[in-house]
């Protein structure tokens, strides 16, 4: 027998706000109907999650789950970046934990081929759970209210699809002290079970550090005594391998968590760039789409992209970013530059592609004749000098006191003249071999002075991705001043040369006129 289409009568759907429930596809343990889609929203007490299992469970199979499915989301309905699966067949999906107090579950079915369907229960885990995801948030019973007495909480995290290490943050803790925290406490543990390695047990007022397993699994135990309590304590976790990197090579790259495809929701994930002294960073932004603007503020008050100037939050903000843009690069005034994503719980977008290179430290400057280049030994402290050289090998730096030197005259080292907005200027390439191996990763720098005022600059013509960059960032060139906007800088320098040009000109001018007067008296 064919199954009905759905009858206005049958139940599909709703808000779930009790304590605990079970509900199921429409007609179960009959055939359910065609062409039908049911929303469940699961609402429970802030503070606590959703246990979501599955008892039965037959939908039409497809390898890609394209015709009847089932949709778990760790929140909302209809966002990619709360989705936690999609589901057909005969396999039932996994018992899931929210990582907040709300879960929906979306079951579609369409013209063709009806199956039993499901049957599913969902109770209210006020304290602890099973969570699954690259991030998620948990908090003490009843935060911000006092906890319990006699609570005893364990939440398992783990079974992320990136399969990394996980990293735990304290954004508010406040328990019960005592010498040994053998009152209140938390304690983390290194793995699925106590018979991990501990990480930690803390007790009293102060934030426990940020915690890093070695593991993909992470257990939490939270423990109260019989007496006296506190407000508790709220955490967010994450996979730290897709969120949370630290960088110290000349160049590199990395993106949001699942990038090209949707980021994950509720995720604060950090990019450390530290480069040698002296270096400042440049970051270009291969391609970016977070959530859009918020429509009452105008600001980037969701989703957002900051970047930190000196390598904390603490630092000055060079920006922060949101929507759909297509931003010109920004350079860091430090060796030290920190990205922060933070989502929210809803609305995801593709996310990032960002890269980014070391600017070198260097000071440049010409003559009339000369090119004069000077770079710090230690920003280049494992190359040697014949890595470094002006136009070809044999024009390599010298080592001159504590920095790499190169003087050379125009007519050498591959220098060529040319003509730029009507100005005569002189033009060279600066290359730094960082290659390794069998890696090749040579920089080159475009050195350029306009002899007759004498002022030199430098541009940046091969970083993180030459078929990236269509146009030249001019990059470094003098000392930065404190709060210069402008990264383009040109270098002015004044030698004995005026002095000796200007003379030799008076000379001739004396002995021109001694010339036509003589041949006047003549």
């Amino acid at each position: 027998s064919h199954p009905p289409l759905c009858p206005p009568g049958i139940k599909c759907g709703g808000v779930l706000s009790a304590p605990s429930g079970n509900f199921s596809s429409p007609n179960f343990p009959g055939l359910y109907p065609y062409e039908t889609e049911c929303t469940w929203l699961i609402v429970v007490a802030e503070g606590s999650s959703v246990l979501l299992s599955f008892s039965h469970f037959e939908l039409e199979y497809h390898d890609a789950c394209a015709y009847d499915y089932l949709q778990v989301y760790n929140g909302a309905a209809r966002d990619r970046g709360n989705l936690l699966g999609t589901f057909c067949g005969h396999s039932p999906p996994p018992p899931f934990s929210s990582a907040w107090h709300v879960m929906a579950v979306v079951f579609r079915s369409d013209r063709h081929v009806a199956k039993h369907g499901f049957a599913a229960a969902y109770r209210k885990d006020a304290c602890g759970g099973q969570l699954t995801g690259l991030s998620g948030e948990i908090t003490s019973p009843r935060y911000p209210e006092s906890y319990p007495n006699d609570a005893e909480c364990r939440w398992s995290i783990g079974g992320a699809s990136s399969g990394g290490p996980l990293t735990l943050v304290f954004a508010d803790f406040q328990m019960e002290g005592g010498q040994g925290c053998g009152f209140d406490y938390v304690a983390l543990f290194d793995g699925p079970t106590v018979t991990a390695p501990r990480l930690g047990r803390y007790c009293g007022s102060a934030r426990p550090p940020r915690t890093v397993s070695s593991t993909p699994h992470l257990l939490i135990i939270f423990k109260s005594d019989f007496n006296i309590g506190g407000r508790g304590f709220k955490a967010h976790f994450y996979s730290a391998g897709e969120c949370q990197e630290m960088f110290t090579t000349i160049k590199g790259n990395f993106s949001s968590p699942q990038y090209p495809n949707f980021y994950p929701n509720n995720l604060k994930c950090q990019w450390s760039i530290h480069l040698p002294p002296g270096y400042r960073i440049k970051v270009f932004f291969l391609d970016m789409e977070l959530e859009g603007r918020s429509s009452l503020t105008g600001g980037c008050d969701y989703d957002h992209l900051s970047a930190f100037d000196g390598g904390t939050e603490d630092g000055s903000l060079l920006g922060r970013w949101c929507g759909r843009e297509s931003l010109a690069p920004v350079t860091s005034r430090s060796n030290r530059l920190l990205l922060v994503l933070h989502t929210d719980r809803n609305t995801a977008k593709r996310g990032f592609s960002i890269s980014y290179v070391g600017v070198v430290p260097m000071n440049v400057s010409c003559t009339r004749t000369d090119f004069h280049i000077q770079i710090p030994m230690q920003s280049l402290a494992q190359l040697e000098r014949n890595r470094i050289y002006l136009g070809i090998p044999s024009c390599a730096a010298q080592v001159v006191g504590r920095n790499f030197k190169i003087h050379t005259r125009f007519d050498t080292c591959g220098t060529e003249s040319q003509r730029r907005n009507n100005t005569s200027v002189v033009v060279s390439t600066l290359y730094i071999d960082f290659s390794a191996g069998d890696q090749e990763d040579i920089h080159q720098y475009e050195v350029q002075c306009e002899p007759k005022r004498k002022e030199a600059s430098v541009t940046l013509i091969a970083g993180p991705d030459p078929s990236r960059l269509s146009q030249a960032e001019n990059l470094v060139d003098a000392q930065q001043r404190e709060g210069e906007a402008m990264d383009t800088r040109e270098i002015k320098s004044q030698d004995t040369s005026d002095i000796v040009f200007i003379s030799i000109c008076i000379l001739a001018g004396l002995l021109m006129v001694i010339a036509v007067v003589g041949l006047v008296l003549l």
